[in-house]
């Protein structure tokens, strides 16, 4: 085994991503994404970029060069782009978009309480 393939399933499991999931995030079958993981295959230069963008990391921690980062930002991958494109949005489409995510987790958050009490 390698060390990228070494570094490849700690990283994506401590980020909490499935093989497939990954996989479909860099739009590449998931036998192989596997095959990477086990060191039987080497993906391509920007297929690594594009790895170490996903799992919010740098070349050198996914290369092995430097201890991975445990201060993850976001976990999943595509809220991440989104976070990073809504600071350029004007204020008043910030405090809305503040609304309506704190509008979704309260929501969330009543559901679960109702399970919860449902089941007791």
């Amino acid at each position: 085994m390698s060390a990228l393939s070494e570094r490849l399933k700690l990283l994506r499991s401590m980020r909490n991503i499935t093989q497939s999931r990954l996989a479909e995030l860099l739009e590449v079958d998931p036998r192989v994404y596997n095959r990477w993981e086990r060191g039987t295959a080497v993906p391509q230069f920007e297929t690594v970029v594009r790895i170490a963008d996903i799992l919010q990391v740098s070349l050198d921690e996914l290369a092995g060069r430097q201890q991975p980062s445990q201060a993850l930002k976001i976990h999943n991958y595509e809220l991440h782009k989104l976070y990073q494109q809504v600071d350029s949005l004007p204020d008043d489409e910030q405090k809305a978009l503040v609304l309506v995510i704190d509008s979704l987790i309260k929501t969330s958050q009543m559901t679960a309480q109702q399970t919860s009490a449902a089941k007791r």
